[in-house]
């Protein structure tokens, strides 16, 4: 893959880009429907907010070659509502979560995605290259006689797991050949023809469902307009719109970097937001940004806009008029794709970092990744980033440090280096000896940083100390705002204008 992406498009590009659509929206069928039962919904109601959302998204998002659609990650959570009210508070919540998301495009807040760690990011991806990994095990399950799930056995089991096989290889061996055509693509097109020419029994796409429809119609949710509708969907809306807003900055970070470009979150934030508002008024369940499909899209060359926009048109045009012909596409071809799209999304780099970066750095990527797995995206994130803080507010405490000399005129000097802040209170109050100390003190802030108000707390505190001893304590090289917010302290600070830095303190007493 290219490290830069050039915007011209050739009638070569155009081609690739094309075709990558089109791979992406044979991947997207079985995944849409899939989250569709579990959002408890139809399947044609996932693939028109996938048809939609993505043809927004692409067209007038901030990150060209992303793919977005009806993600699992927001089924879950559509779940409870649906049973609950039905599907028309769904839409309702879609369009409000829509309506959130523009906010926070016009705010200007997605630039904050760009502070999540590192090891987080990490975590994120392999986490959810798991939760996609993991969940096509779900296609080798067949209805019992009691209607009950169980695993497939037998030769129906052997049929699967040969053609998932043969999928893959084809897709690794391919490129090796030719790249004319995405290997994705011809896996998935010549496991059709060998299923179809041989007669092999095996799960279809037509069996989650169908997916033959018209044209997604203008619809506005059926619910009362009223408070104590609001008072239903906005919780669920709130959740959406932020699960959605997470997934999709992170894998524009992820693309980011695989493209060495860089994408306009506040732009996609604000295309989201508008493609759900869209999808929610033409009976669809929303959607956000799709790490696998963006993959497979861009494993296969898609780059640019066009892919997704050819992606929408595609799955559209399955359901208008191919949808017998997608539906007798084996799925464990499409399986196959998306177990090579997983394994090339896992980061496997990430097991050689063990014992060349942090502990507390593979602990957060390991814990985000486990809790994406077993539980919720947003709250993997949410922790993630928490523990972050803490690790990196423990180990910026450690760093306080004085050191000490006696000058002309009798004083004791403390050196204070590194930043005084709520962490580090603890060892810098441990740094100082009163009762040891000669009648005259001074502490020397200019190698150091007061942050927040337990610091000033904090010294304040010292020059309290120093004064039931009888002791004169003078501070130097504090900035105006800690002269400003100090108490008791506030008398013993030496001001010169010259060489007193001027940074801020993070209080509110100054606003």
């Amino acid at each position: 893959m290219s490290n830069v992406v050039s915007k011209r498009l050739n009638l070569s590009k155009i081609k690739t880009n094309a075709l990558s659509g089109l791979t992406t929206a044979l991947a997207m069928v079985p995944e849409t429907i899939a989250f569709a039962f579990v959002a408890h919904v139809s399947p044609l109601t996932g693939l028109y907010a996938s048809v939609i959302v993505s043809f927004i998204t692409s067209a007038f998002g901030g990150r060209p070659g992303m793919i977005s659609g009806a993600a699992g990650s927001l089924a879950v959570v559509m779940t409870a509502l649906v049973v609950q009210h039905g599907v028309e508070y769904l839409f309702a919540a879609v369009v409000l979560m829509g309506i959130l998301q523009v906010l926070f495009g016009v705010a200007r807040m997605g630039k904050y995605i760009r502070m999540v760690p590192y090891p987080v990011m990490l975590g994120f991806v392999n986490g959810l290259a798991m939760v996609i990994f993991f969940a096509q095990f779900n296609h080798f399950k067949v209805a019992a006689g009691d209607g009950s799930l169980q695993w497939m056995s037998g030769p129906l089991l052997y049929t699967m797991l040969a053609l998932v096989a043969l999928t893959m290889v084809i897709i690794y061996l391919l490129p090796r050949m030719t790249k004319v055509v995405p290997s994705a693509l011809a896996a998935i097109v010549l496991v059709s023809v060998a299923v179809a020419g041989f007669g092999l029994e095996t799960k279809t796409v037509g069996d989650l469902g169908s997916i033959a429809g018209g044209l997604p119609s203008f619809h506005i949710p059926s619910v009362p307009f009223d408070l104590e509708t609001l008072k239903i969907v906005f919780p669920y809306s709130l959740i959406l719109a932020a699960i959605g807003l997470i997934e999709t900055l992170l894998t524009l970070n992820l693309v980011d970097e695989m493209t060495n470009t860089r994408g306009q979150p506040n732009r996609e934030s604000m295309a989201q937001g508008a493609a759900n508002v869209t999808t929610g008024m033409f009976s669809g369940m929303g959607g956000c940004a799709m790490i696998g499909q963006t993959m497979i899209n861009m494993n296969a060359g898609g780059l640019h806009r066009l892919s997704g926009i050819a992606m929408s048109i595609f799955l559209l045009s399955f359901i208008l008029f191919a949808s017998h012909w997608i539906e007798m596409i084996p799925l464990a071809a499409l399986i196959g794709v998306i177990f090579v799209m997983a394994l090339k999304t896992f980061e496997w780099g990430s097991f050689r970092l063990f014992g060349k970066v942090p502990r507390p750095d593979i602990f957060v990527g390991i814990l985000v990744a486990l809790i994406t797995l077993f539980s919720d995206l947003a709250v993997a994130v949410l922790i993630g980033v928490i523990v972050s803080a803490l690790v990196f507010a423990w180990e910026h405490a450690k760093q306080v440090s004085v050191s000490t000399a006696i000058d002309e005129s009798g004083r004791k000097v403390y050196v204070l280096k590194g930043s005084v802040f709520f962490a580090s209170i603890a060892n810098f109050q441990a740094l100082f000896t009163p009762h040891d100390d000669p009648a005259q003190v001074v502490v020397d802030f200019a190698q150091a940083k007061v942050v927040d108000h337990s610091a000033l707390a904090a010294i304040d505190a010292l020059a309290e100390r120093y004064a039931q001893q009888d002791k004169q304590l003078s501070l130097k090289h504090l900035s105006p705002d800690c002269r400003a917010l100090l108490g008791k302290a506030k008398e013993l600070v030496e001001v010169n204008l010259l060489e007193d830095p001027t940074y801020a303190v993070a209080d509110d007493k100054l606003d």
